[in-house]
Order: C-alpha cells, then structure tokens, then sequence
C-alpha cells in the first residue's frame, strides 16, 4: 500500500459512510496479572450507538495515521511460520458465519498472549468491514454515477488499546452540602493512543493484496519485532530511520568518510530527483547499482561496482538489499540535515547544503556559510567583517 491507498481508507472511517460497512465489532479484554482472555464481546457494529460508533472510528482513524516505514510497515506473510496468521486471517476474512470469523480472531489473540505480559490491562478490538471504491468514470458525458459501479474490498482491522485507572476524586454535593470522595471502579479504555494493530488485506492498485498485511505501531521508529514476528509472522521489517543510517554508513564506507558538502547536497539532489520521476508509481529502492550511479553522478571518481557491494555486505550482510529513497531524503525541501559542532549545531535543508564549507585558515577551521542578505540573530542584524579577523 502506498500512502495515497492508506490515505484514501483511513478517511471512510466516519459514521453514516455509505462506502464504508462495518458488519461487527469483536470485543477482547486481556487481564494484565494473567494475560488471559477475561471477557469477550461480538456485536454488530450498527447496534452501538452514535457516540460509541464515533469513538471507534476516531480510533481506528489514529491506528493508520502516520507515515509509511515510521509508524506504519506493510509487512510481507513467512510462509514457513507455523500456525500462520495469514491462513488464519484469510479464513476469517473469507467466514460467513459471525462464530467461525470470532474463532479465528481469537486464535490472534492466543498468539497475542504467548510469552507476553502486559503492563496494564488491554483491550484488543477487531471488525470486519467492506470499503466499497467508486470506478473512476470512463465517460465524462455519462450520466451514470461514479458510485453505480465500485472495486469492493473486504477487510479485516484489529486495534490494540490500553487501559488507565480511573480517577480518583473529591466532589462537592450542592444538595446534601457536603464534600463526597467519589471513586470509579471501571477502568477507562484509551481510544485516542492505539498500541498497536493492523489491516488485513492489503490494496494495491484496487486489488487486495493478501500476502502482505499493514502494521501499525504504537509509537513512530518504534516497531514490536516480537509482534511482527511471533503474531503476525511478518518478514523482519527496517524502519525509515534504519534505512537511513544503514545507507550513511554505506556512504562512509565507500568514501571513506570524506565527502565535500557541494558532493553530499549533488547525492540528495540526484536521489530527490528520483523520487519526484517515480512520484505516481511505487516509491524507488536504491540497490548496489543505484548507488554507484548515485555517487557518479554525484562528482565522486573513484566509485566502482565492486566497492559498493563490498561496503552493502559489511554494512548490513546483503549485497542485494534494496534502500528505500524515501527514507533517505523523505522530504526535499523542508526534511534538515544536521551539521554537528562542537561549537554549535546547525540545521540546514539539503538543496541548500552546497552554500556550507569547511576552509582552514592561519590554522584553524571555519564553517563558512554562503548568504546572499544580512544575517539576523535574535533579531539583530550582524554587521559584515573581513574574513578572519576578531
């Protein structure tokens, strides 16, 4: 799934969509002392009321916001795992009857609770739903609507949540004229910071995708590998952030470590510009080969075939591993690099990397910077000196 995709799912969840059909809501409460089921509830989702409704899908909306490989990793099924929760989650996607789907999800749950505690109670929400897609109409001078024909897409969603305790507080009773300690047994049911959870199947491109399952972290660079792993039996997955370290290492090495700034802002420009001709199409994956050409591009001589797939291999043991772009350079124009001092720390964005230098002078070095306009700091403008002096 690509961000258009999540995007365009996450934004049917709204009460009273006709795309979006909710047929139930599974219920599962896990006791944090045993991590066993406590209580499970089915219903469908239409007999809750309004304002349940509302807070589910404001739920469910949190659960898939966020950014592909930071919070959010479309995950790729182990074929050799067993008990596999891709067979189990397609046998619920594809039950027709309420009792075989519940069946099903608790075998997730089962798998939730294997060498696992929890530090609070939880609750584990599934539903299964249809998103109902409109065709893009092929006539403009039709009269038919583009909601008279659409792709259907049948889902299953689980949305992981914790508990807080209640409050405990001190009331003022206006008719007895008296203070009341007022205690609430019930534990409160977070809906606004899911934990974790999932979409299953995927889309691509209006077709679902049932070899690959959407994961959702609770925290951003922060996946549960055991989760992933052990649950939902997902190939081992590297966050935008990894991806991003593992290819400056792989720079370093192949460099030496030594690049000018006027090469390191050519290397954004060249995978930036990568990203902006692959913008409609699946974002692009820089391989051994992408990255020779990357830094030949870049000014860089002595850069060969070889090197690289060495520097792949010591870095992250694959010579064919593929970096996503993104994760590189995610956001041209606004992402900063950071220029670390021991001085100061600067920030600067990449296309403007080129305007930085470091020079040496009577011995020393300076971090030059390149202005076209005066320099305000704090408000103040700094008044132009000859270089070097005091």
């Amino acid at each position: 799934m690509n961000k258009k995709d999540i995007g365009q799912i996450r934004k049917q969840f709204k009460v009273d969509n006709d795309l979006l059909k909710i047929s139930d809501i599974f219920n599962v409460y896990i006791m944090k002392e045993t991590s066993e089921i406590y209580h499970h509830q089915s219903q469908p989702f239409e007999m809750l009321d309004q304002d349940q409704q509302e807070l589910f899908m404001g739920n469910f909306k949190k659960l898939l916001a966020g950014q592909l490989d930071e919070k959010l990793f479309e995950l790729k099924f182990r074929r050799d795992a067993e008990n596999n929760s891709q067979l189990i989650l397609h046998q619920g996607l594809l039950s027709s009857e309420v009792e075989d789907w519940k069946e099903q999800m608790l075998k997730i749950v089962e798998k939730m609770l294997v060498n696992r505690q929890y530090e609070m109670d939880i609750v584990i929400t599934f539903i299964r739903a249809e998103y109902l897609k409109p065709m893009k109409r092929r006539n403009a001078d039709t009269e038919e609507s583009d909601r008279d024909t659409v792709y259907s897409h049948p889902f299953i969603l689980c949305s992981i949540n914790n508990t807080q305790e209640p409050k405990k507080e001190l009331l003022f009773d206006y008719v007895q004229r008296e203070f009341k300690y007022n205690f609430v047994v019930d534990p409160i049911i977070n809906l606004n910071t899911p934990i974790a959870g999932f979409l299953f199947p995927c889309f691509t491109e209006n077709a679902a995708d049932v070899n690959h399952v959407l994961y959702s972290a609770g925290k951003v660079h922060e996946p549960d590998h055991q989760f992933i792993e052990d649950v939902l039996n997902g190939e081992e997955t590297m966050t935008a952030q990894d991806d991003k370290i593992v290819f400056e290492e792989i720079i370093k090495d192949v460099t030496g470590d030594q690049l000018s700034t006027l090469t390191l802002s050519n290397v954004y420009e060249e995978i930036n510009r990568m990203i902006v001709e692959n913008e409609e199409d699946e974002p692009p994956k820089l391989d051994t080969k992408d990255v020779e050409r990357v830094l030949k591009m870049s000014g860089l001589e002595d850069i060969s075939a070889e090197k690289v797939e060495a520097s792949f291999q010591k870095i992250i043991d694959d010579d064919k591993y593929e970096i996503k772009a993104n994760s590189v350079v995610p956001k041209f124009t606004s992402k900063s690099i950071k220029i670390s001092t021991k001085i100061a720390n600067i920030s600067i964005s990449p296309q403007d990397l080129r305007y930085v230098k470091q020079v040496h002078l009577d011995g020393k070095r300076y971090l030059m910077i390149e202005v076209e306009e005066d320099t305000v700091i704090e408000g103040f403008t700094m008044i132009p000196e000859a270089f070097g002096g005091n």
